[in-house]
């Protein structure tokens, strides 16, 4: 979808240079923009997702020296040369490695020590490093943990038996990042909270679908990223979290919940990504959109969509892709 957009947005806008990904999620969409020029204030609720986004989009020039060798300490710690480290301080290996009385099949017990060790070490070396340069790293971390995760594509739960990926070490790889002077910036807020306060040229929203919430889907991600301690529940260890249970994945709330945050918005135009099976039709969205704007200018461009597969059937038959456009009055 990504050159969709980037059409919609030069065929049927004038002027844009400022752009608000309102669901930033792990950042493709605004890497995309910023690559293309444009400057991006990226958001969303989750903290891995702004880690992710901080990591990459506020980072302007190469990783230096000093910053790769960081990435090859981090990938060499083990226990043996880690004389601060403490077990019972593991929290992923505590929680989510099976062991002792933890039963949950996340991890391999290996790899949950490296979790725990390179995530405590990135934060023994924060005063050391520039603020863009700690959420690289951490992003670097929070990137590398599904390639050692016995999931199949969430962690709403784990499988029951080892997933050969399990068996691979965890190792951070450097994501590259190539001289730029565009300047953007990442947020961590709840959407209608920020749509308050944000100016730009255009709104990219890409809401969720459907009524599953991202945190129970993600906790973990969460968790590394926080490296919070929370309070956990249930057999897969989800964190306690109500306040991130999200009114678009509620179908008795999610009208409003649009309604709500296109109101809001001082952006000169709107383009949002949905598709003809979420919780809202395509009448129902096409309704919230044209009371958002100038109903002259609104448009609906629909694409063939191939769901992803994970582990279960292809039924995409009659699924489109769809993105909403209107220029607002304001």
């Amino acid at each position: 979808m990504l050159n969709s957009i980037v059409d919609v947005i030069r065929n049927n806008t004038e002027g844009v240079r400022v752009v608000t990904d309102m669901f930033s999620g792990t950042g493709v969409v605004s890497q995309c923009l910023k690559a293309h020029g444009y400057f991006v204030n990226s958001n969303d609720i989750l903290y891995f997702s702004y880690v992710l986004n901080k990591g990459t989009l506020e980072m302007n020039e190469p990783i230096s020296h000093s910053l790769r060798e960081i990435i090859i300490h981090l990938n060499n710690l083990s226990v043996g040369n880690s004389p601060w480290f403490d077990i019972s301080s593991a929290f992923i290996y505590q929680n989510y490695s099976p062991h002792d009385d933890c039963e949950r099949m996340y991890f391999q017990g290996e790899n949950a020590i490296k979790i725990d060790l390179v995530r405590q070490e990135i934060e023994r070396l924060r005063e050391q490093v520039t603020e863009p340069e700690y959420y690289y790293l951490l992003s670097l971390l929070i990137k590398a943990v599904p390639y050692v995760s016995n999931i199949t594509g969430t962690y709403g739960a784990y499988l029951k038996y080892w997933d050969k990926r399990t068996y691979s070490p965890l190792t951070l790889e450097e994501t590259l990042i190539e001289h730029s002077e565009v300047q953007c910036r990442c947020y961590n807020m709840d959407s209608l909270e920020f749509a308050r306060q944000v100016t730009s040229d255009l709104t990219y929203l890409d809401p969720p679908y459907n009524g599953r919430q991202y945190l129970p889907n993600y906790h973990i991600l969460e968790t590394i990223a926080k490296y919070d301690n929370p309070v956990i529940k249930g057999v897969t260890g989800q964190r306690i979290d109500p306040t991130k249970a999200s009114d678009y994945c509620k179908k008795g709330k999610a009208r409003k919940a649009f309604r709500d945050l296109l109101n809001a918005l001082d952006s000169r135009y709107l383009l949002l990504s949905y598709n003809n099976e979420g919780l809202l039709t395509t009448e129902e969205m096409t309704e919230i959109f044209q009371e958002a704007g100038n109903v002259n200018t609104f448009q609906l461009f629909e694409f063939d969509y191939r769901r992803y597969k994970n582990k279960i059937p292809n039924n995409s038959k009659g699924l489109k892709e769809q993105l909403y456009f209107i220029e607002k009055d304001i």
